[in-house]
């Protein structure tokens, strides 16, 4: 082989060869005409920005700004958002009555804790938005080459960039702008754009420039004295059209979406280009097409507002009937001074029995304020912190780090965390998700013969199934034959698979069809969109490819002696073996033309001139459902074998392509050509079907050569993550693109389809559909496909139920998905899905991926997770309840519109399991938690205001009521939030069916919720009359004095800081130093303050609780003996009903417990063995079809 430089590329160019689709040159279309009309108005004048007429545009600046906030918005816009909250509006209004003199405590009091509250949420939206902020710095401050006049370039900045300026690009940056590209380092003026950023495609994109631009712009030099004009249309969303054309020398020429360079594409195989910016900023087509991210709540996040509301309703209720209370026992002061103490003869309103009617309403108003401490004021922000901290966790964990890819998990957003723990139904795409998205060239059928000797997963889980192992015969042969004709040296090629010895070391040129087998490797060395780099120190070629599939063709023609290396822009070069001499030749072909693959098309060919005999041969590659059907009637001696090895590749997982060729006369292919640049060139709405029509007048009687097969891999761990998470009771689903034989066998071999299961297949390719097709009538395909399908919809309910332990798979492909989710037939579809153990859509487009989606989530209302990792799964992922998105080999379109981001399936295992379950058991006890302690704490000032004759008078100091939530309780419910287990990582994987208690909710359900309110309300109604009976007529303290009200007051509030701490003591089940930091440093800081704040002079700010510790309290052991006595009395209803609970009504995370305590492994196992979910899917439901059938063969047998 010739030594070949790195830089060989670069005269790489298929220039107006290259594509029917895209290039050519293009008329003046009706849009042109549009131009100057509104909404094609704008105007750019190119190289000169700082004209009169350019500064008068007025048009906006390269910045880009995505934060949500502004330095002058950040104040009204973020309390706008924190008021939105009722309960936050409600402590607002509570706040502004303070001021008033019916407030039951201090003004500063009250508004203090809500400042820190709303403060603390502020500043950590302000961090937030900071950093986005930096971000777009990053971003503004990226480097750019200018063109400043004269022809000279200088370094500039992203952000200072204006519309009309001239740019360079160098290769592997991104594109600052939309720009019109003018020029570039290639001859024909073509670059290659990878717009991953864009549309999450990795293949890349060709762009060419105008001839009148790319042939007088070669160099800097040349843009000394360069000016255009363009016109063009307003800034649009639209990334695949554009309207516009360009004045130079007064001459018009027209603009096409082939000269558009995009913001964030980034250039890739050209060593530069020039550009003039159009669009600017927000002005250009990516920034028009960010949308921020669909807001998701989590369904314990609804509820919680939900309980907000009643504790609000109950709020109300009991301020209401307190009001009516007062109210009549103000009209019965009259006179009698039956309250004397209050002074009613001595009041303006409030006790007044004259106006006892607005005495009570005042109340009502004392009453709201008095006991807003049954709403927790810190929830929303203790739930915020706990979620960015258990987010923060999911990324550090070690066991959902990929090695390979350096690329840990990423919790995108916190909101959804307890939602892992709580999913129903999981909908995945198929390739790059379940599979590698890694194409491997594994076998072929070549003039009726098949070759490659490799097995595939797919393979060998279908021997599993009829009991046939292949890990071991089959797999030491196949590593005998790699060892034997590669060499045991020879490095594992990437993409490449195959061995078979007729085949490999030039062996075919022994065979028989050796010609066949020359044309096959030959088309796959010639018909592609590859581009070769050929490193200078090594000589190896390197290859650039649309997709894995196209990679791997080429590299499999290499591996055989068909070695692709150079493309220009009218020729590629292959060097091949002559199968007389055996020898390397280098041959080259003529490129004539380039008819690309699309997915109406379903095929690819290209055009080739022989430069050594002059024959022109058309290559050409695709499906089979669109290949065979163009092969010569004369030349199908081996149709049907080849379609039979089809079929075979299909049933063993493998992707497939035809191959065929066709030698054209010279008069034949000037016809053609003739025909093809006419339709190119022409200019109208009908201009892509004349195209169409041209190609498909060539692509005719084609000679078949035979079909390739190429391997998707299973994703590592893929079988036993879907067996892991069927016995935890979660549904899976598959949407994928592939066709149904192919997607069929990847349920086979991941263990979502099994041998026995019966299949429920829904498909429009039946007899009668195809005849009605055949007539064209649009109407009449609709009814009858509609018909069809809701017909074996119904055969399918019909075959569930009349069967009663069988199990059902659903399989249906994306013709028929179109009629299963009309709005009259979608609710039986779904019905019929869920009562499928597995179900697989086949030929899924994006939208029906969305569609299917929204079904389950809106038809099952339970909770939905989308994983998938291409830019087609992104509507998916948005409208599940949780988008997982795979950092895979399509780009990171699907991760960027995640909430959370994995590198491969198998860490869903984990994800759910462990962190799922954890997160949604630490939320759920947490905002119960919440509730018992102020519920607790509220029903306490009720009783005493009730005990008070409903006066309004608290039953604590206003600094002790402020402070209950802010600090002496707080900290406690963080730590259970963050560090709570009730059941090991190892263990909840152990017992996947301890995840049943998300999804059926069972500890946030309302009883439980109730169950904490009322466990609350008895707490509060033990210390209050415990306390207040205790207290009442002992002597309190030496002198004979009894308690005062203060006194009271703070030994009450002494029992509920002991009781909910101590609470929170018995219920957490994984006790660390944290949890006894701030359980028992919440009760210690309370003394320190009462301390601190009773040392504080009365005439300062004090009062009541002047020396209330030391000098009144604290000196009296009945105050300590009374803590001590109401705090153990309150526990012991909480301690009784968890024992009788735990030990005859135990959950499930309660066995696991009480076993692992008593440490009999054996019974642990038997426990584990006896509650495993019986699942129609996975590998242990295959195992336990195996053994069902082997215990039945058994019973046959005779004795």
């Amino acid at each position: 082989m010739p030594p070949n430089g790195r830089r060989r590329k670069k005269k790489v160019g298929l220039g107006k060869l290259y594509s029917f689709a895209t290039c050519g040159k293009k008329g003046f279309g009706e849009e042109h005409s549009r131009i100057g009309t509104p909404g094609f108005s704008r105007i750019v004048c190119v190289n000169d920005p700082n004209c009169d007429e350019a500064q008068s545009l007025n048009y906006v600046l390269n910045y880009i700004s995505t934060t949500k906030y502004t330095l002058v918005t950040f104040l009204p816009k973020s309390l706008f958002e924190q008021f939105r909250r009722v309960a936050n509006f409600y402590f607002l209004l509570s706040g502004c009555l303070a001021f008033t003199p019916l407030a039951p405590y201090t003004a500063v009091s009250a508004i203090l804790p809500l400042l820190v509250v709303i403060g603390a949420t502020m500043a950590k939206e302000g961090i937030e938005d900071w950093r986005r902020k930096q971000q777009d710095h990053e971003v503004n401050s990226r480097k750019v080459t200018l063109h400043v006049g004269n022809g000279d370039f200088q370094t500039t900045t992203w952000d200072q960039l204006r519309v009309g300026d001239i740019v360079k690009v160098q290769k592997d940056e991104f594109f600052p702008a939309d720009l019109v590209l003018l020029s570039s380092s290639y001859e024909d003026g073509i670059c290659y754009v990878e717009t991953m950023n864009l549309d999450g495609e990795t293949n890349l994109k060709l762009k060419q420039g105008l001839e009148v631009t790319f042939d007088s712009l070669h160099d800097d030099a040349a843009f000394a004295g360069f000016l255009a004009l363009v016109k063009c249309e307003d800034p649009n969303p639209n990334l695949y059209s554009f309207v516009g054309n360009i004045v130079i020398n007064e001459q018009t020429y027209p603009l096409s979406p082939q000269q558009i360079l995009l913001r964030d594409s980034k250039l890739r195989n050209t060593e530069y280009v020039y550009g003039a910016v159009i669009f600017t900023g927000h002005d250009s087509k990516a920034m028009q097409n960010s949308t921020d991210p669909p807001s998701k709540r989590s369904k314990i996040e609804r509820r919680m507002d939900k309980i907000i509301y009643l504790l609000l309703c109950s709020l109300v209720t009991i301020s209401f009937i307190g009001s009516i209370f007062f109210g009549i026992w103000t009209k019965h002061d009259d006179g009698t001074l039956k309250r004397w103490y209050l002074r009613p003869d001595d009041s303006t309103v409030y006790f007044d029995p004259n106006r006892a009617a607005l005495a009570a309403v005042c109340h009502f108003l004392t009453a709201m304020m008095l006991y807003s401490y049954f709403i927790p004021i810190s929830l929303y922000i203790s739930i915020e912190i706990v979620k960015l901290l258990q987010a923060l966790f999911i990324n550090q964990d070690m066991q959902m780090y990929h090695k390979e890819s350096d690329t840990p998990a990423q919790a995108r957003t916190s909101n959804l965390n307890e939602e892992l723990g709580q999913v129903d139904t999981i909908l995945s795409d198929k390739t790059g998700t379940l599979t590698c998205n890694s194409m491997e060239f594994i076998k072929c059928s070549i003039g009726g013969t098949a070759y490659g000797h490799g097995v595939t997963e797919v393979e060998r889980a279908m021997a599993k199934r009829k009991g046939v192992n292949l890990s071991n015969e089959d797999t030491e042969e196949f590593e005998n034959n790699n060892h034997n004709h590669f060499g045991p040296d020879r490095p594992k090629v990437k993409g490449y698979n195959f061995d078979d010895p007729r085949i490999v070391n030039g062996n075919w040129m022994k065979e028989k069809n050796r010609d066949v087998i020359e044309n096959f490797f030959r088309l796959l060395a010639i018909c592609h969109t590859c581009i070769p780099e050929v490193d200078e120190e090594t000589g190896q070629v390197t290859y650039e490819a649309e997709s894995p599939d196209e990679a791997a063709f080429v590299i499999a023609a290499r591996e055989l002696g068909f070695e692709f290396f150079e493309r220009t822009h009218t020729s590629v070069s292959i060097h091949e073996r002559d199968p007389k001499t055996g020898d390397y030749t280098t041959r080259t072909y003529k490129l004539l033309n380039v008819l690309e693959f699309s997915s109406a098309r379903k095929r690819m060919s290209v055009i080739v001139k022989d430069e050594n005999d002059g024959q022109i041969i058309l290559l050409c590659k695709g499906a089979d459902s669109v290949m065979f059907e163009r092969l010569s009637k004369t030349t199908k001696e081996y149709e049907e074998v080849t379609r039979e090895h089809i079929n075979q590749y299909a049933d063993a997982g493998l992707r497939t392509l035809v191959l065929a060729y066709r030698e054209l006369e010279q008069s034949e292919y000037e016809k053609f050509n003739k025909k093809f640049m006419a339709a190119k060139n022409s200019v109208g709405p009908d201009r892509d079907e004349k195209i169409e029509d041209a190609a498909d007048s060539i692509e005719r009687d084609l000679i078949l050569l035979g079909a390739t097969a190429v391997e998707d891999k299973l994703q590592n761990g893929v079988p036993e993550c879907i067996d892991k998470l069927a016995q935890a009771g979660i549904k899976i689903w598959v949407l994928t693109g592939d066709k149904m034989e192919t997607a069929i066998n990847i349920g086979f071999a991941c263990s979502l389809l099994r041998q026995g299961m019966n299949q429920i297949i829904i498909t429009l390719d039946t007899p009668d559909i195809v005849a009605i097709e055949k007539t064209g009538d649009k109407n009449a395909i609709a009814k009858a496909s509609k018909e069809s399908v809701t017909n074996q919809i119904e055969e399918g309910r019909r075959q569930i139920e009349g069967s009663v332990s069988a199990s059902f798979a659903l399989i249906i492909d994306g013709k028929s998905l179109t009629y299963a989710l009309e709005d009259d037939v979608k609710n039986k579809f779904l019905n019929l899905a869920i009562r499928c153990g597995s179900v697989i859509c086949c030929r899924s487009s994006p939208k029906q991926k969305a569609l299917v989606t929204r079904l389950v989530k809106e038809g099952t209302r339970k909770v939905t997770l989308g994983i998938g990792d291409g830019a087609n799964d992104v509507g998916m992922l948005q409208e599940a309840d949780i988008g997982v998105g795979i950092s895979g080999a399509e780009g990171m379109q699907a991760v960027m519109a995640s909430d959370i981001a994995i590198a491969q399936f198998r860490f869903l295992e984990r994800l759910l399991l462990v962190h799922g379950h954890w997160c949604y058991r630490r939320i759920s006890s947490m905002i119960c938690y919440f509730f018992y302690k102020n519920i607790t704490f509220g029903v306490t000032l009720f009783l005493y205001e009730a005990h008070t004759s409903f006066s309004g008078q608290p039953a604590y100091n206003d600094w002790f009521l402020s402070l209950y939530n802010v600090f002496f309780t707080s900290l406690p419910v963080l730590a259970l939030g963050v560090f709570d287990q009730d059941v090991s990582a190892r263990f909840c994987l152990k017992f996947p069916q301890l995840y049943q208690e998300g999804v059926k909710n069972v500890l946030f359900s309302w009883f439980r919720i109730i169950g904490s309110m009322l466990h609350g309300v008895i707490s509060a109604c033990i210390i209050f009359f415990l306390c207040t009976n205790v207290l009442k007529y002992q002597a309190f303290r030496s002198g004979g004095q009894t308690a005062s009200l203060d006194v009271v007051g703070t030994t009450m509030y002494s029992c509920v800081v002991w009781v909910v701490n101590c609470q929170m003591a018995l219920s957490v089940y994984y006790l660390t130093l944290v949890h006894h930091i701030f359980i028992w440093g919440g009760i210690i800081f309370w003394y320190l303050f009462l301390l601190a704040y009773g040392s504080i002079p009365p005439s300062l700010y004090s009062r009541s609780p002047y020396k209330v510790l030391t000098e009144r309290a604290g000196p009296a052991p009945s105050f300590w003996l009374v803590t001590l006595f109401v705090s153990v009395t309150t526990l012991i209803p909480f301690v009784v009903y968890s024992s009788v609970q735990f030990r005859f009504f135990p959950m499930y995370h309660n066995l696991i417990q009480w076993w692992r305590h008593l440490g009999r492994t054996e019974d642990l196992e038997l426990m584990r063995q006896r509650s495993v979910r019986m699942t129609t899917v996975g590998v242990s439901a295959r195992l336990e079809a195996q053994l069902s059938i082997r215990s039945a063969d058994s019973q046959r047998s005779p004795i």
